[in-house]
């Protein structure tokens, strides 16, 4: 089912349309370097492919789990030949670049910077980490996103009708229903959603009429694994985030660490999860334990890292640690008080001693006449409303006696006293 032409091929919107990088390269037949990062099965190989048969370039595709240096000389010197006796560009294809150790990766580099080669690597591990920084500076790193619900749906629906590359003389009939269940467990990857596919419709007997007829039960015999009940656009989907969320506002570790699972096995998204821990982080938590909102964006990253199945210990390590920490959301009333006070009293203007003062013009506006630095008093405070006159003396901000809030409280407390013993 590999598309042959740009036509064909579906997603990453955002390279290949109109006007898009990629788009632009091939049209000009002006073909570049590159580094193809992205998650498993979602096009990397099949891209490289498409951009040398529009470009009628040499394709040469090594996979760095089988290959070595000698392979990689012995291809070059190729390339070399055919571009001297015949003008012909070659495409070397690393596919999984980042196997490939430092002295390995650097032989590419002097054939990279003459244009021996166009070269065109494939990794689903972050560039920054895997690849020399020599070969990333000559190189253009293109990031491929996971594919889409509705990429996938497209990429099922041709494959059950395609009679020569796909399942079309099978007969395979599928519903709605089944194809979600199939996207839903393949998170972005057209690999898995074909391959499941493919066995779903060869374990499928046909019916009298010779059509195959594929089922949920199907399905889960050809995953090997029981379907949940699990809507990600529906009301199931907001019930269970809900779920996990107030869980773990109630310091309820197990049930944050269940719900959780729940999701992950039905095929959430995980970067959504991560999305809503780091928010949980700052409404729920905030300055009672401000290492929260780092642990949550670590949990993103280390995700993002190593993806799946590994990375699900990562978000459930972040969930724990939100589930376990002090609780507080003055932080988020606080900004609702804030936000409430621009809304009404609109764009207040700002107080002229602490405004900055760059030119004659503004000093002699009185810009900054009046402000007091800080370092030059004890304890660094010093009495000075920076409030609008209107607001003066309001306070958003009430940290409460749990965890580090604590020590704000009071911290913010000795400020006070010290300003009013200046006056």
């Amino acid at each position: 089912m590999r598309p042959a032409s740009i036509e064909d091929y579906v997603g990453q919107e955002h390279l290949l349309g109109k006007d898009k990088l990629l788009r632009l390269m091939m049209a000009g037949d002006e073909l570049y370097s590159i580094i193809l990062w992205g998650p498993p099965g979602t096009g990397k190989t099949t891209l490289a492919h498409i951009i040398a048969n529009a470009s009628n370039s040499i394709f040469v595709p090594l996979s760095a789990v089988s290959s070595n240096i000698k392979d990689v000389r012995e291809i070059i010197s190729q390339a070399i030949t055919q571009k001297k006796e015949h003008g012909r560009r070659t495409i070397l294809f690393v596919d999984e670049i980042h196997r490939f150790n430092k002295a390995q990766q650097d032989a590419f580099l002097p054939h990279v910077e003459r244009g021996d080669i166009v070269f065109m690597g494939a990794t689903t591990e972050n560039p920054s980490f895997e690849v020399i920084s020599p070969l990333l500076s000559r190189t253009k790193v293109l990031v491929l996103k996971p594919l889409t619900d509705t990429n996938l749906k497209r990429i099922l629906q041709r494959a059950l009708a395609d009679d020569e590359q796909g399942l079309g003389r099978l007969r395979v009939r599928a519903t709605d229903e089944v194809v979600e269940y199939i996207i839903a467990y393949s998170q972005g990857d057209a690999r898995v959603a074909l391959n499941t596919l493919e066995i779903a419709a060869g374990i499928t007997p046909p019916d009298a009429t010779g059509e195959r007829e594929l089922t949920a039960e199907i399905i889960e015999e050809a995953l090997q694994k029981k379907m949940l009940i699990y809507d990600k656009a529906g009301e199931e989907h907001y019930n269970i985030i809900s779920a996990l969320h107030k869980s773990m506002r109630n310091s309820d570790a197990d049930a944050s660490l269940y719900w959780l699972a729940r999701m992950l096995e039905s095929g959430e998204d995980p970067l959504y999860i991560a999305r809503r821990l780091v928010r949980f982080a700052s409404e729920d938590i905030g300055n009672a334990d401000p290492k929260a909102l780092q642990i949550a964006l670590e949990a993103k990253e280390a995700f993002h890292f190593i993806g799946l199945p590994e990375g699900k210990l990562a978000l459930a390590q972040a969930t724990m640690y939100l589930a376990t920490a002090p609780k507080s959301n003055a932080l988020y009333t606080a900004y609702s008080r804030a936000a409430q006070a621009v809304e009404q009293h609109g764009a207040l203007p700002v107080p002229l001693h602490i405004r900055n003062a760059p030119t004659k013009l503004m000093k002699n506006l009185e810009y900054g006449k009046g402000y007091k630095y800080a370092h030059n008093f004890e304890d660094a405070i010093v009495d000075m409303e920076c409030l609008p006159e209107e607001l003066r003396g309001r306070t958003f901000y009430h940290p409460s006696d749990r965890g580090y809030e604590k020590i704000i409280k009071e911290r913010m407390e000795y400020v006070k006293r010290k300003k009013k013993q200046e006056k």
